[in-house]
């Protein structure tokens, strides 16, 4: 642990509270109400000292502070409705309806405004933040089909505008309506506006895009024996001399100016030995670094085709004909699964771009019977596995045409001398789980796991993610859980690099960092504009997760409590001031709106009570005022005790 960001965290959370206790005690001192406590913490204090007329003190239990007047006090409500005390022209309850509405919103107002003063200091310093830029699409989410591409830059999102990725993930969980009207820019600079309808089946609505990587390697964090290496052990990159950020700058005589470009150019080289010149910390010129090509490794397991699962929309396929729940049966006369491998489709239609080619698939009638439907479909220049089954249940997609598809895990063919015949592996068996272990002598790869265990059921369709998981895991073994004639048993299995096939993977092993842009006020005014839309964007972006929580459309277990809170900060404070100075922005606006609820006990069941009064001209009863402080107490305490649970048991003390 760093124990100068725990230091940040702490200094930054309790200016925080701070503030807004500050805010309540510099109006009530103004409006002459006697302060018997000024609190940073509740429960047993811990530290205090007393200056004039008030103690000042650090209180045990670290989640919030109060300031206790004369004639306030959320412990004893009775206080507020007490003769006696308000006969006292020194309480809190003495003052008038409009006193006592400003003493209980200057919190509020305070963190607000520090909350806004938080956003143009980091603006000023300048702070990195991801900009909207498409990276990776998730096959068969609505992205995908609704025909974004990897690249693709995006400028609003239901009219209003984008200027970071965050506001992509934001906008989309918190949008009022499934349906999303994006805007942007494709990467050859032709725009577009696009209606994606949202998936709603996760905690929260996503549309399954992630921001785009950079061309620069990860760097080496010495201090975490998790970290993610630089280039992964088994590959050719591993081997070829990379070094942590290392930027690459150019491959051959082809200059390298984005992610999407360099993924495009291995994709569309994978065959070939390419020499890479790198941006070196330390050196001036560029150095060379030779990889050779990346074999995919095999089993020697043929598995049959499933019906199609998605099409992109607009796409060859789409144009062709295809419809989802086809099964794809022949192309050009070849039977798919027993003489043209399923994995292999997405580098088979690419070869094929720009040729018109017969596909025969297999798709239901209204008899009952499926019938053979020929489509003829021309490929567009798009090369195969670009894009990657990289979560279970992820289909695998053919880019080129458009379509996605996922396989069984029954055993169709079984090739000649490959691992799997070696070890007895028979057509017709089914494979119901693979588990990816370390062979004696690998203590530390690119996974933490141990045992990486993928399922295969009706559930879990997941042949073509445990495909691309044994290639991120180059030195491991596969144990295959095997079921033939009612029997299982465990059948342990080296992959091999098949050196007879030219089927070579996209990638060569290294690990890129995210692509991050400054943002950075010149002057203090455009510093101060900056910090006011922010906190503008924020109280919105605050007030929509309400309004999709209690709609239904984002699940409670999104939230996190003071652990997650802590440990986000921390993660924030590592990255520098002024990534802190926006987490804690965002906090203290955050703070403001949850604090000024309608819940007895925080400020806005207070000013509830206080505006009855002013209509009414009278004060509720005290009967009433108890009963609602600690029914308000009881639903505090039981969001605190939820908050806790969640940061514990689901998101793991932030592990997760």
């Amino acid at each position: 642990m760093d124990i100068i960001s725990i230091l940040y965290v702490a200094l930054g959370l309790g200016l925080v509270i701070f503030f807004h206790e500050l805010g309540h005690f510099a109006v009530a001192k103004w409006c002459d109400v006697y302060v018997e406590r000024f609190s940073i913490g509740f429960g047993p204090i811990i530290w205090s000292f007393k200056k004039g007329e008030t103690e000042y003190a650090l209180s045990i239990i670290p989640f919030g502070g109060y300031v206790k007047m004369l004639g306030q006090d959320d412990i004893d409500p009775s206080q507020l409705s007490s003769e006696e005390i308000a006969q006292d022209p020194r309480s809190y309850s003495s003052k008038t309806v409009s006193q006592r509405m400003a003493i209980i919103s200057a919190g509020v107002i305070m963190n607000v405004i520090t909350g806004m003063l938080f956003f143009v200091l980091a603006f000023k310093m300048g702070t990195e933040t991801t900009p909207p830029i498409l990276g990776g699409l998730q096959v068969g989410m609505p992205a995908w089909k609704a025909g974004l591409q990897h690249g693709d830059t995006i400028t609003r999102m239901n009219g209003d505008e984008v200027g970071a990725f965050d506001d992509v993930i934001l906008g989309v969980a918190l949008s009022r309506s499934e349906e999303i009207v994006i805007e942007g820019l494709h990467p050859n600079g032709e725009t577009f506006k696009i209606s994606v309808i949202a998936d709603t089946n996760g905690t929260r609505k996503q549309i399954g895009a992630s921001s785009v990587q950079s061309t620069k390697l990860i760097p080496f964090n010495k201090d975490d024996e998790n970290a993610l290496p630089h280039v992964v052990a088994g590959t050719p990159a591993a081997n070829a001399g990379f070094e942590p950020q290392d930027e690459i700058m150019r491959i051959g005589d082809v200059d390298i100016e984005s992610f999407p470009q360099l993924q495009d150019f291995l994709a569309r080289n994978r065959s070939k030995t390419l020499d890479f010149y790198v941006k070196r910390e330390g050196q001036g010129d560029l150095a060379k670094v030779t990889v050779t090509p990346n074999r995919f490794r095999t089993l020697g397991l043929w598995m049959d085709i499933e019906k199609i699962a998605a099409i992109r929309s607009g796409s060859p396929a789409d144009k062709a004909g295809f419809e989802v729940g086809d099964k794809i049966a022949q192309i050009d006369g070849k039977d798919v699964g027993s003489v043209i491998h399923a994995l292999q489709l997405p580098g088979y239609f690419a070869e094929q771009q720009g040729k018109e080619v017969t596909v025969a698939v297999s798709r239901a009638s209204d008899g009952g019977a499926d019938k053979l439907v020929e489509l003829k479909v021309v490929p567009a220049d798009i090369p195969g596995w670009i894009e990657r089954p990289n979560a279970q249940n992820i289909p695998l997609s053919i880019p080129s045409i458009g379509v996605a598809y996922h396989l069984t895990t029954q055993v169709l063919k079984v090739k000649e001398g490959s691992p799997a015949h070696e070890a007895g592996i028979l057509p017709n068996s089914r494979i119901t789980k693979m588990q990816l272990v370390k062979p004696d002598g690998v203590e530390k790869d690119n996974f933490k796991e141990d045992v990486i265990e993928i399922k295969f059921d009706s559930e879990n369709k997941n042949w073509a993610a445990a495909f691309w998981k044994m290639q991120r895991a180059p030195l491991r073994d596969v144990i295959l859980t095997v079921s033939n004639e009612g029997e299982e048993k465990d059948i342990r299995l080296t992959p091999v690099r098949d050196s007879e096939i030219a089927w070579f993977s996209p990638t060569r092993g290294f690990h890129v960092s995210s692509l991050m842009a400054t943002r950075q006020a010149e002057t203090w005014p455009a510093a101060f504009s900056m910090g006011y839309h922010q906190a503008k964007k924020t109280m919105l972006q605050i007030y929509f997760t309400l309004h999709s929580l209690f709609g239904g459309r984002l699940s409670v277990k999104e939230f996190h409590g003071p652990i997650g809170i802590a440990r986000v900060a921390y993660e924030v404070a590592k990255l520098g001031w002024s990534k802190l100075l926006l987490f804690l922005g965002f906090l203290s606006i955050n703070l403001a709106i949850l604090n000024f609820l309608p819940i007895p006990v925080l400020d806005g069941g207070h000013m509830v009570f206080l505006c009855w009064e002013a209509v009414t001209r009278k004060r509720p009863s005290e009967r009433v005022l108890v009963a609602a402080t600690y029914c308000g107490m009881a639903f505090v305490l039981g969001l605190m005790v939820l908050v806790l649970y969640l940061d514990i048991f689901v998101h793991k003390f932030g592990i997760n």
